[in-house]
C-alpha cells in the first residue's frame, strides 16, 4: 500500500499519540528544535504539520 504525503503525515501524528501520549506535544517540539539546530527548514515544516495534526488528534480524543 502507497500512502499520500496527507496520510503520512497522519500516520506520524497517530504514531506520536500511540507512542507518547500526553507528552507528544513535547516531543513534536524537540524534533522541531533539533531539526532546527541543523537548518532543515523542510524538516521542520513537515514536524509544524504533524503539530496540527496531533492537536487535531487531541481535540477529537477530548470531545468523544
Amino acid at each position: 500500500m502507497v500512502l499520500n504525503r496527507d496520510q503520512e503525515l497522519w500516520a506520524v501524528a497517530l504514531w506520536v499519540e500511540k507512542n507518547h501520549g500526553e507528552e507528544g506535544t513535547a516531543y513534536i517540539a524537540q524534533q522541531i528544535q533539533r531539526l532546527s539546530n541543523e537548518g532543515d527548514e523542510a524538516g521542520i515544516a513537515t514536524w509544524k504539520t504533524v503539530a496540527e495534526r496531533f492537536d487535531q488528534l487531541s481535540c477529537q480524543s477530548s470531545t468523544n
